[in-house]
């Protein structure tokens, strides 16, 4: 009676011991899967966008080589003349760097200091516009693709200086009073989100501290070149080879 029950004791034994053996097998093959969540598609989302953006600029880049490429070959086989071809370089070049009037659809904005009733208080400094007011307003449309920006006529460039001067504010050392009248081309339904939707900075000014700001679309905006100079003091230009 003792010999039989002693095989079926090892045969249990065993088969316990291979079933946890295969259930750590069964364990460690089991790939581990990451919740899908709203934070993790919307940030796959995001890649997705920027490598096509990248894939977008690199296709206008080839483009544009290809186009040089072409007149290239057509200045040495003489079918182009080459004065034209670096006249219209230089035209581009002004444009971009700002030195030439540009025209196109955009936004008007005007603001103004909170002259209302009782506005002057303790809460002074929150009444008026700051240099820094123009210049976060300013930024938000430059990142809604403003392609030109102006302030009371004065062209805004990336070496424009903008600081407070007492009731005034200087752009490119030019003295200007309210109210700041701000052009910029680009986008108009972008470029008044910049301005008017929920969370912007104009937003808040405008309802929070009751600065008055106007924004309106026009199709034909004109915006002047930048009349100052460029002084580099410490930047100087890398020659091939160098």
């Amino acid at each position: 009676m003792n010999n039989t029950k002693k095989p079926n004791i090892t045969i249990l034994i065993f088969s316990v011991l291979l079933g946890v053996f295969m259930a750590g097998q069964f364990k460690q093959n089991i790939p581990t899967i990451a919740p899908v969540t709203l934070k993790s598609i919307q940030v796959t989302k995001n890649d997705i966008n920027t490598v096509n953006k990248e894939i977008e600029d690199l296709n206008k880049l080839i483009a544009e080589k290809e186009g040089q490429l072409k007149i290239l070959e057509s200045i040495a086989s003489g079918d182009e003349n080459i004065i034209d071809i670096l006249n219209a370089e230089l035209e581009k070049n002004k444009n971009i760097a700002g030195f030439q009037e540009v025209e196109g659809p955009g936004i008007v904005i005007i603001m103004q200091d909170n002259m209302a009733e009782g506005a002057f208080g303790e809460e002074y400094e929150l009444d008026i516009i700051h240099d820094i007011d123009v210049l976060r307003i300013i930024n938000d449309l430059r990142g809604a693709g403003a392609e030109a920006i102006s302030v009371n006529g004065q062209r805004v460039l990336s070496i424009s200086e903008i600081k407070c001067g007492g009731p005034i504010i200087r752009v490119n050392g030019k003295s200007l009073g309210t109210p700041f009248v701000i052009k910029a081309i680009g986008d108009p339904k972008l470029l008044m989100a910049a301005i008017n939707a929920p969370n912007t900075y104009a937003y808040a000014l405008k309802h929070i501290d009751q600065i008055f700001i106007e924004s309106t679309t026009e199709d034909s905006i004109i915006i002047p070149a930048y009349i100052g100079r460029f002084n580099f003091k410490y930047a100087k230009p890398l020659r091939e080879g160098d």
